[in-house]
Formats: structure tokens, sequence, C-alpha cells
């Protein structure tokens, strides 16, 4: 029979070794890099087109804090020019009045301005605040060459006998010389403002659309993005 020894090792057995460990190493996980950064953008210039009297200001604000890398530039139009100019690619996109041929373009409706009677402020029609179409009776109602609002019939009107201005401007210097009155959009009379004339809200007069329109085949991300303003859009919304 064997015999043990201390610690219950039996007499003639190899002693036993500590088995020496192998310290195991942690292998760091590979960390993210930074993104790429999205190279930069071209500069370039966003054409808006506007016609006299429209006010794209705000607008004009939004698309200078939302895409300061494009610049605006925003080009003039007389109203018989607006769709020649953006088909021969002058403008990306303008600022247009109603009615426009609309063929080849895409078109989006942005306000309707009131007409209002532009007059001397000597003119008895400044005394009051709003006018009919009534109160005109016995005026001369004088209608430059450059109007938008189209043939206007006012029962009990003078038609000028002299020819047409040229311009609403040279109208409006017509009526500052107290003769006749001349109807445009309200815009296009503060545009003309002069000390001696005043005008005088049309109830029921004609009034004049504007729209935002650009070519149909050109739709361009920035002109998709001044559509996504003009519509409201934040830049953290969606196209709709």
């Amino acid at each position: 029979m064997a015999q043990t020894g201390r610690g219950g090792r039996r007499r003639g057995a190899p002693a036993r070794t500590a088995r020496a460990r192998t310290p195991q190493r942690r292998v760091p996980s590979p960390q993210p890099g930074p993104a790429p950064r999205p190279a930069p953008e071209e500069p370039r210039t966003f054409r808006l087109g506007a016609v006299a009297g429209a006010t794209p200001g705000k607008w004009i604000d939004r698309w200078r804090e939302r895409m300061p890398h494009v610049a605006l530039e925003l080009v003039p139009l007389a109203a018989e020019e607006q769709r020649t100019s953006i088909l021969a690619g002058d403008v990306d996109a303008a600022i247009v009045r109603l009615p426009i041929d609309r063929e080849d373009l895409h078109v989006i409706a942005l306000y309707d301005e009131e007409p209002v009677v532009v007059a001397s402020v000597d003119s008895a029609l400044t005394a009051a605040d709003e006018l009919d179409p009534e109160d005109l009776a016995g005026e001369v109602v004088i209608t430059p060459r450059d109007d938008v609002l189209g043939t206007l019939e006012l029962p009990g009107t003078e038609p000028p006998r002299f020819e047409a201005p040229e311009t609403t401007a040279d109208a409006i210097a017509t009526v500052a010389a107290g003769v006749g009155v001349v109807i445009v959009p309200m815009s296009l009379a503060r545009l003309h403002h002069r000390r001696d004339v005043t005008y005088r809200p049309l109830r029921g007069g004609p009034v004049s659309s504007v729209a935002l329109a650009w070519h149909a085949d050109r739709t361009t991300p920035d002109v998709d993005a001044f559509v996504g303003i003009v519509r409201g859009r934040t830049s953290n919304s969606s196209r709709g």
C-alpha cells in the first residue's frame, strides 16, 4: 500500500508544478474615424426675375440665411418680357404677373393685389377712404401701354383725348398735373409714389395676381429650394 506524505501526496510521485498563466491582452476595438466632409459646392448665382411692384424681400432674406453659398441676383423684368426671359434662360425663375402663357412653364400662384385709383392730391376723390366704380363717373381714366390690369370697363368714365403714356410712371406724372386718374395694383402706386398724387382702394376692381414661374425643363435644385421657401417649407422639411 502506497504511503502518502504530508499534504496527501504519495511518496515517489512527482511534485506538481504551478501552471503558468499567460496574461491575455485585450485588443482594442477599432474606433470609427471622423466622417468624411462633403466636398464644398462650387460658387454659383441664382437669378430671380421680378416684375415691377413685386416684393420678394422676405423670400430673399430666407434664401440668404438658408443658401449662403449661392448668391441671389434680382433681375428687374417688364411685364411684357417676363415669359420670354424665362424661356430664354435669362433668369432661373421669376415673380410674374398673371395672366401668362403657361406652355413650357411651371407656375405657382403667390398672392393677389387689390387695385387702387391714383389721383392728384387736389382731386375730390381723395375725400373718401375707398372708392366704388361709380365714383369715377366723369373722370378721365388713363391706361398706360404697360398696363397690367387689362381693359377696364367703367361706365360713365371718359377716355383720354391724347395718346396713351408709354409707362405707368408717365401716366402718374400726367395725373399729378391734374389730368385724369390711373388704376393700378397697389404695389405700383407705391413704387411710383409722388408728393403730388395719392391713391384710394377701388372696391370691386380687377385684382392683379402675382405668381412664381420657371421653365418646366429646368427645375434645378436651386429652383426647388426657392419654391420651398415661397411655400413656407423649413430647411428640415421634406419636399411637398
